[in-house]
């Protein structure tokens, strides 16, 4: 059964976000693919293509980016789940971290000097590998929804035998306000600004690690008191 000290309704909020935010990431990397595509294919249209490109990602994917992965660890380290419980869990972090990291550091530099280079008209805006970038983008994140859906393999090997606390209901009304703020921040700054977002997971987890320390120090209060994984949210 959920905790007493726990809303189901701002679990389900959490819940929500993460999908919403997770489908617009992989819908705005899928209009990336058709962007560039456009550029490559029809010169006449690459100023455009390429400049919609770069708006979309600065403007729309980074923020819900980041979103989807500040609610996903909000979601696993506060219920059951837990981070390293289940393998399907860790497979996620390791692609969302590696997408957050790619497209910082390497896509987003390739979109602006593909939109800097058109409008200067430069005959060969796009490289090949830009579009295959975002397209493997959207097939990981389809990926991850699989896994979410289906939850495959076992556990791992140095999974705990109780199931975690399922956090108090601040933590997941954080999880709902923060990056709600952090992409209002960023629709008015004019790119993404995960600020709040990283710091408040700082907060969170030294908050679930104490807690959980305490726990374990309390043997004979470990009674079943988490959310079964059956009804659990989707990390």
């Amino acid at each position: 059964m959920t905790s007493k000290k726990t809303s189901p309704r701002w679990r389900q909020a959490v819940v929500w976000l993460h999908v919403v935010s997770s489908v617009a990431w992989m819908s705005q990397a899928l209009g990336l693919v058709v962007l560039m595509t456009l550029a490559a294919s029809d010169p006449g249209q690459a100023v455009a293509a390429t400049s919609m490109a770069q708006r979309i990602d600065t403007v729309v994917l980074a923020p819900m980016a980041n979103a989807a992965a500040f609610t996903g660890l909000v979601l696993a380290g506060s219920t059951a789940w837990g981070y390293f419980r289940h393998w399907w869990v860790l497979a996620k972090f390791v692609l969302t971290f590696a997408q957050l990291y790619a497209g910082i550091f390497l896509l987003s530099g390739a979109l602006h000097d593909s939109a800097v280079a058109a409008r200067a008209g430069a005959a060969d805006v796009v490289a090949w590998p830009q579009i295959a970038g975002t397209a493997l983008m959207a097939s990981v994140l389809a990926f991850q929804v699989w896994l979410s859906v289906a939850k495959p393999w076992k556990r791992t090997s140095w999974s705990p035998a109780a199931k975690p606390p399922t956090a108090p209901t601040w933590v997941f009304a954080v999880g709902v306000f923060t990056p709600l703020a952090d992409i209002t921040i960023s629709v008015f700054w004019g790119r993404p600004l995960p600020a709040l977002s990283l710091i408040m997971l700082v907060v969170l987890l030294g908050f679930e690690q104490r807690r959980r320390r305490r726990r374990a120090r309390r043997p004979s209060d470990r009674s079943p008191r988490s959310v079964p994984e059956s009804s659990s949210p989707v990390a």
